[in-house]
């Protein structure tokens, strides 16, 4: 586990109390902390030579995917640039977590201090840069973010800067000490985010449990082909089989696997699925850092008596944890967890019961497609089951129109490329969703989960527009308000409006 330290969660409820203020003596705690991990890792922070880098992330008391702030590499300046590469021999790398840096921190940060809170498919700062790099992709003709070169990198830092002083009125700030205490305001800040507070709404979370910031040492799943990132979970979120499941990312850093930019491979065997069935395997591909892994999630199952779901990375060939959380589940899936850990005498009867929700109870009976009407129609399109159960309804392409129609009383479904925390209001609103790109773990199907909501992620053959508000299938262009239904069991999408009947007993 990298070396870190908490501020805990009683600092976020002071600082909510007293004007967004820190209490007296936090500043020198934080650097005795961070002074001990420096004196850990044998290096030190914001040194041009020798630096530490660290992540800042939150940890509120109850898990909610993607609702708040993480800022990766941060530490990484001008002046530690030329160390990092030195010690690391990898240029390309470092300008790679430099540009994630400032990709993260103007969004993060500086976006949100200046009281910009981009809705939808708004240009907020991230979308404009990433326009920066997709343009620069096209002109080199890549299509991954892999294919690009250091030089390709550092370019990007540049230009990445010029724009965040011209959209955001301040220039990216490249002093490791204002970046970590920007991180972590953003953190704290972020618990009364737009996002956060809809999910707490939605999941009854009280506003006053406050998040804690995790300050830990980053690690690097983005140095090389020998270096991994992933999220699996000690059993399947989907059906509950007691079976390790997840996927991985080779050269990358954990926001690339939920974001589901790149298509993850499976960590197994068992995760395999239609669509990443052809790429290699964590098991095949690094056999003893699977068996240090597939033993660690024994181990933490056993000892929080439930399914987890982990965050680990591989850096240079060895495997770290980053974190562990009690995993999201679908009603089926908890219901079968439930049963099958009392069995195996990790939990009491009592607490079986009581790890079964009422609203996961009522998802056993969502509605599914008549199966005479399904047998008579061939899906147009196949993604990956990411949430039960069946649903129809008309096409939208954003959160906002997903809210407003569903308010109208109309039925709807949420077609996105991939959706990211902000789609939150409309992803709760919709009666199902859809997306082109992501795997089993991205946000979509993490989100879904937990609700029990159909879902249908990495659709592949989804050509979405989401300007013209059209959805391209074959030679088949779908309109915003057209009618199409998903069975989220089987990962299949068809056309129109089918049959849809009670779930059978």
């Amino acid at each position: 586990v990298p070396p870190g330290f908490t501020i805990t969660t009683e600092i976020c409820v002071y600082y909510y109390k007293n004007n967004k203020a820190y209490p007296k003596g936090l500043r020198e705690d934080v650097n005795k902390a961070l002074a001990r991990v420096e004196k850990l890792m044998g290096k030190k922070f914001g040194d041009p030579d020798n630096p530490l880098l660290v992540s800042v992330r939150s940890g509120a008391r109850y898990s909610m995917p993607g609702m708040m702030e993480t800022v990766l590499n941060v530490g990484l300046t001008e002046k530690t640039i030329p160390g990092l590469i030195k010690l690391t021999g990898n240029e390309r790398f470092v300008y790679d977590a430099y540009r994630r840096l400032i990709m993260m921190y103007s969004d993060v940060v500086m976006e949100k201090a200046a009281g910009i809170e981009p809705d939808g498919d708004d240009m907020g700062i991230r979308k404009q840069l990433e326009k920066i790099m997709a343009a620069m992709k096209k002109e080199k003709g890549v299509t991954l973010d892999t294919d690009l070169t250091a030089a390709d990198f550092k370019k990007l830092c540049s230009k990445f800067k010029e724009k965040v002083k011209e959209a955001l009125g301040k220039p990216f700030p490249d002093e490791h000490n204002e970046q970590l205490w920007g991180g972590i305001g953003a953190v704290f800040a972020s618990w009364n985010g737009k996002r956060a507070i809809s999910y707490r709404r939605i999941e009854g979370i009280p506003d006053e449990w406050g998040t804690a910031v995790n300050v830990q040492t980053m690690v690097f799943g983005n140095m090389g082909s020998d270096c991994a990132t992933g999220v699996a979970f000690t059993r399947n979120p989907g059906n509950g089989e007691g079976r390790f499941y997840g996927e991985y990312l080779v050269n990358a850093q954990g926001e690339d696997v939920v974001a589901g930019i790149r298509t993850p491979a499976p960590i197994n065997s068992y995760s395999q699925s239609e669509h990443n069935k052809n790429l290699v395997t964590l098991e095949k591909g690094m056999p003893e850092l699977y068996k240090g892994l597939h033993d660690i999630q024994l181990h933490l199952e056993k000892h929080y008596h439930d399914m987890q779901d982990i965050e680990f990375t591989i850096e240079k060939g060895r495997l770290f944890m980053l974190q562990c959380r009690v995993g999201k589940r679908n009603g089926p899936a908890a219901v079968r967890m439930a049963i099958d850990m009392y069995k195996e005498k990790l939990i009491s009867k009592e607490t079986a019961i009581s790890r079964v929700t009422p609203a996961q109870l009522d998802e056993l009976l969502h509605p599914v497609i008549d199966p005479k009407d399904e047998k008579k129609n061939t899906p147009i399109a196949k993604g990956l089951p990411a949430g039960p159960g069946s649903a129809n309804g008309m096409i939208v392409f954003t959160a906002k129109d997903a809210v407003e129609w569903a308010k109208e009383g109309k039925k709807v479904i949420l077609v996105r490329e991939e959706t990211n925390p902000e789609d939150i209001e409309g992803m709760r609103a919709a009666q199902a969703i859809l997306t082109a790109r992501g795997g089993m773990t991205s946000h979509a199907a993490l989100v879904a989960r937990g609700w029990g909501k159909c879902c249908i992620v990495g659709c592949g053959n989804l050509h979405i527009e989401a300007a013209n508000k059209t959805m391209t299938i074959g030679n088949k262009i779908y309109k915003e308000g057209d009618w199409i239904t998903l069975n989220g069991t089987k990962g299949a999408v068809y056309d129109g409006k089918l049959v849809m009947m009670d779930a059978p007993e």
